[in-house]
């Protein structure tokens, strides 16, 4: 059974540069501390992180991101949109935020706060930047994309998972309940979870992204926007 809510949330959407429309539901008042989840996380994965900051005074906001539970999805898909859906929120809820990001969430909150959005403070948690060392195949992005142009999407989302989170590396035996996780999720929560056909598209690119150094640069220019990490 899962814990009684604190606070009780209150769902809103905001239009992102692009024209997107990003979903994401507040509790509580406050500074705002928006939530920043995983590839395959929606807002009501960070709802009980959400619900936790409200307790002693934030406002705490998680979100769907793009191709995920009740928000938009525009193609193409670039790293450097997600970060303005990020920004699009941040502006929605009082114009200047501090992120709280997790595994590639981590990665899009470090970019969204180096491309500018208001940002008073980062938290980053497991953060996949190898530096330069890497435990995935080189030609991880190009067998995934692949994948896609043969229509095989539930594919890439198997492959994906177990290979990219860091849980499966620390405990071996998650890997086969992550590669089933994707059908799973449908078929018990099928209203909020991402389809493998809605975030197939979206993994190879921010694969090949994470990796080529790109998101490495972006922590040197954080400190020009005033942002503590």
């Amino acid at each position: 059974m899962s814990a009684a809510r604190s606070t009780l949330g209150r769902m809103d959407t905001t239009i992102s540069a692009d024209g997107t429309r990003i979903a994401y539901e507040t509790f509580g008042s406050g500074r705002p501390v928006v939530i920043v989840g995983g590839a395959f996380s929606t807002a009501s994965d960070g709802v009980p992180l959400a619900d936790a900051l409200a307790a002693p005074g934030l406002h705490g906001v998680t979100g769907d991101r793009s191709a995920r539970g009740s928000s938009g999805d525009t193609a193409p898909y670039a790293p450097e949109r997600e970060a303005e859906d990020v920004a699009a929120v941040v502006d929605a809820v009082g114009g200047r935020a501090a992120l709280l990001g997790h595994s590639s969430g981590a990665v899009l909150a470090l970019l969204a706060a180096s491309r500018g959005a208001q940002v008073s403070h980062l938290f980053l948690s497991e953060p996949p930047l190898g530096f330069g060392k890497s435990h995935l195949p080189a030609d991880l992005p190009e067998t995934l994309q692949s994948l896609l142009d043969e229509g095989r999407p539930e594919e890439v989302v198997t492959i994906f998972r177990p290979r990219c989170s860091a849980a499966p590396r620390r405990s071996p035996s998650l890997r086969s309940h992550l590669a089933r996780s994707p059908r799973r999720c449908q078929l018990h929560n099928s209203s909020s979870c991402p389809s493998p056909a809605g975030i197939a598209p979206i993994l190879p690119r921010r694969l090949a992204w994470s990796r080529s150094g790109s998101a490495r640069s972006e922590n040197d220019s954080v400190s020009e926007h005033g942002v503590d990490v």
